[in-house]
């Protein structure tokens, strides 16, 4: 006997399709609605009742899914350092790592990705810390965010030690700090959000300071 085999349901595949593009939208409109409403009346004012009154859901829904204020921020803050584009700017930085072996260029790659990511991630961090003082969990959730970064400039700053691009006498642990200091959103602030500096001379001193500090 010979078997026949089952047919594919080419629909069932269709709507495991749509319903995660439609879940991906949903997803993002939350987002946009949740980044809207923090930053026109900040983090503690904003309720979740009202940002799941502007996306159109229930509170139970972001509740469930993002466990409140922080996990929102959390997702805001993750979409953020993406940056723009298919790939994340943090793939694409540890592909400039790997590919390019004069220091200048890659410092200079680097200044263009943190300028990228900066004006996505910078107002979330500030508003944030701005809430830490009142807030424990948006204090908790401002230092894990900020050790995550100086852990990324830590690794960054091992490569240029190991590969002995640094100049004498600097080390790790400064190399690494001064990479956290022209990633930080203090920075973008004071420069290009209250200085009127536009993004592109703001990341070009980024690279050019880097350079300058630390080859």
């Amino acid at each position: 006997m010979v078997a026949i085999p089952a047919q594919v349901n080419p629909r069932r595949a269709y709507n495991a399709t749509l319903r995660r593009e439609r879940a991906r939208q949903t997803h993002e409109a939350l987002l946009d609605a949740a980044l809207a409403r923090f930053l026109q009346t900040g983090y503690a004012a904003t309720t979740v009742d009202s940002i799941a009154e502007d996306a159109g859901v229930s509170a139970a829904t972001i509740f469930k899914s993002y466990g409140g204020k922080p996990g929102l921020v959390r997702a805001l803050c993750e979409r953020a350092l993406k940056g723009a584009g298919p790939t994340p700017a943090e793939h694409r930085s540890d592909a400039l790592k790997q590919a390019e072996t004069d220091p200048r260029r890659l410092i200079d790659g680097w200044g263009r990705l943190t300028a990228e990511v900066s004006p996505r991630v910078a107002p979330i961090l500030l508003l944030l810390r701005d809430a830490a003082s009142a807030d424990p969990l948006a204090a908790d959730l401002h230092d894990e965010l900020d050790r995550s970064r100086l852990k990324r400039m830590s690794l960054n700053a091992r490569h240029l030690v190991a590969a002995g691009h640094v100049r004498p006498g600097l080390g790790l642990a400064a190399t690494r700090d001064v990479m956290w200091l022209y990633s930080s959103p203090e920075l973008y602030d004071l420069l290009v959000r209250r200085r009127r500096w536009t993004v592109a001379r703001y990341s070009q001193f980024v690279a050019d300071a880097m350079i300058a500090a630390l080859l």
